[in-house]
């Protein structure tokens, strides 16, 4: 069984249970404690779980004040990032001003652009890397790297970023829920967010099933300040105007 496999099957039954133990995951997986040990480990550093002795509990819409690295979110749900950023991909039409945001997510439409065209602005250091080898015009927001994320940051990256006026922006987020919104762990990327967003004629929220219901510290957009694109959500959140299930 592929790593990512196990692992949707580890956070379906922390859904339907709340609490799995290493022993019945193992059971069930028919493979071994430490694969099972490294799965669980592997999704409490990208925080989908949280590691417990002997097992793990779901995060039940706990605050999440930490952010998990590049790397270490890279590894998760990596199929349904793919769908999502195809998706939004395809939205970007000839001479569209694109802001694209920094994240695993976002990171993943850079082999599906195709529109030569647009012009895009972001603040990753390696999506602008990314996008200039591939010979698009980009421009990268000045101001403070940030090193777990690998996004740029402060009072510098808000100033250039009131200067612009995109047609449509690209975000990832790492919690979604209708009460608190889209937030993220850190106050200066939640800023970086809020402020590009507000210079966006169309957001698009780019997040996986997993990030409904989580709520990070900080609040950077309203549930409804943009289209969500998504590979699957809970029931509460289909009936939403602006919830779009790739596929």
């Amino acid at each position: 069984m592929l790593t990512e496999q196990r692992y949707e099957i580890i956070l379906k039954l922390l859904e339907e249970k709340n609490s799995i133990t290493v022993a019945e995951v193992k059971d069930l997986l028919n493979t071994s404690e430490s694969t099972v040990r490294r799965d669980i480990t592997a999704l409490h550093n990208a925080g989908k779980l949280v590691k417990v002795f002997g097992g793990a509990v779901a995060l039940d819409r706990t605050v999440i004040t930490h952010e998990p690295t590049v790397e270490q979110k890279a590894e998760v749900n990596v199929e349904a990032k793919q769908l999502v950023a195809a998706k939004a991909a395809a939205l970007i039409q000839p001479e569209d001003f694109v802001y694209l945001d920094a994240g695993t997510t976002t990171a993943c439409m850079l082999s599906f652009l195709t529109e030569k065209s647009a012009i895009f602005v972001t603040n990753a250091v390696a999506h602008a890397k990314t996008l200039a080898a591939a010979g698009f015009r980009v421009y990268l927001v000045g101001g403070e790297l940030k090193g777990s994320t690998e996004a740029v940051v402060g009072n510098q990256a808000l100033m250039n970023l009131q200067s612009y006026h995109f047609t449509k922006g690209f975000f990832g987020t790492n919690g979604i829920s209708r009460q608190s919104g889209l937030t993220t762990p850190d106050m200066n990327e939640a800023m970086v967010k809020k402020t590009a967003m507000g210079q966006c004629r169309e957001c698009f929220i780019l997040a996986d099933h997993s990030k409904f219901g989580n709520v990070s510290s900080v609040t950077f957009g309203a549930f409804q300040s943009g289209t969500i694109l998504t590979d699957g959500c809970p029931e509460e959140y289909k009936s939403s105007g602006n919830v779009v299930i790739c596929g």
